[in-house]
């Protein structure tokens, strides 16, 4: 069978994420049954042979729909019939969040259990899922860390599929008789997500020209680089809590020092958001008496003779 180039490029992309990951140490495949998730079992496959890494499968059963279990097991039985170890695993789903940051929590726990303390785990997002993670972000308004998109090494979480499109999953899922699993959710015009892959992606790429997805993951590289570059000199602000200090600082490098700042008094991270920041920015350059800055986790920032510092949030 000739190597499909989405195969090769797959494979690639397997080996780029995990060429600082010790040889020994465990690789977690997430695996749900969809043709994403599929043909990193595919890559991830040949590539565990090869280099003879210690590399399984962990299918997440979030409960949620009913035949769940019947899709975890044929997503098992596959991934097994290419070689490699697989099991699926029932978690509880909890509230906090609203139902996918729910689900989406219980998935991560699970997935990081199963790799142990050393190990790293791939996820299948694919250059669709980044496009679409951008155009959320801009819609949130987050500003350049939000925009930036998903990495493809962020710690213990690897993304080496980022570079292929939906198209080249199934592609390689069809070269393999892989029968991929649809969530009905991904169609679901309740879900947000769903209408920017099925709406809004398709009626950009016809007035802007195809090539709109691409454009999108291109510009989250470009943003990724540059806040990564901001994030390491803002780390190199010794006293971050010094308002003369913090004043002194340009725009966009004192926001990062001030969500340090927010994030080491015990801000939650998922939660920070820029009016956060904007309101801690005007206790250091529009300062007239203001008590307080609140910030999820029930924290909050003071000044006091030109310094900023913690006192207990609200409830």
């Amino acid at each position: 069978m000739r190597l499909l180039d989405a195969e090769a490029r797959g494979r690639a992309g397997v080996r780029g994420v995990l060429a600082d990951v010790a040889p020994d140490a465990s690789v977690v495949l997430g695996v749900s049954g969809g043709a994403d998730s599929l043909a990193l079992a595919v890559c991830a496959a040949f590539v565990a042979d090869r280099d003879d890494r210690r590399a399984r499968v962990v299918v997440v059963d979030h409960g949620l729909q009913d035949g769940s279990d019947a899709v975890a097991a044929r997503a098992v039985e596959q991934v097994r019939s290419l070689g490699l170890p697989g099991d699926a695993v029932r978690v509880q789903v909890g509230t906090a969040g609203g139902p996918e940051a729910a689900a989406r929590a219980a998935r991560r726990t699970a997935l990081l259990e199963a790799a142990g303390h050393d190990g790293v785990v791939l996820l299948a997002h694919t250059l669709d899922d980044q496009a679409e993670t951008v155009l959320l972000g801009l819609g949130r308004g987050s500003g350049p860390r939000s925009l930036a998109g998903m990495a493809a090494r962020d710690g213990r979480w690897r993304r080496p599929f980022l570079g292929l499109r939906r198209a080249d999953t199934e592609a390689v899922c069809r070269a393999h008789d892989l029968i991929w699993w649809t969530d009905p959710h991904n169609a679901d015009p309740a879900f947000r997500r769903a209408r920017l892959r099925h709406e809004v992606l398709p009626l950009l790429d016809d007035v802007l020209g195809s090539g709109v997805p691409e454009a999108l993951a291109r510009t989250a590289d470009q943003l990724r680089h540059d806040t990564a570059l901001l994030d390491e000199l803002a780390g190199q602000v010794e006293d971050a809590a010094d308002v003369a200090t913090l004043a002194a600082l340009p725009p966009a490098l004192r926001s990062r020092v001030l969500r340090r700042l927010a994030l080491e008094a015990g801000a939650a991270p998922g939660e920070l958001g820029a009016v956060h920041l904007a309101a801690l920015d005007r206790l250091v350059t529009d300062w007239h008496g203001q008590d307080r800055v609140e910030l999820p986790g029930h924290v909050a920032l003071t000044r006091t003779a030109g310094r900023l510092h913690r006192i207990d949030g609200g409830p």
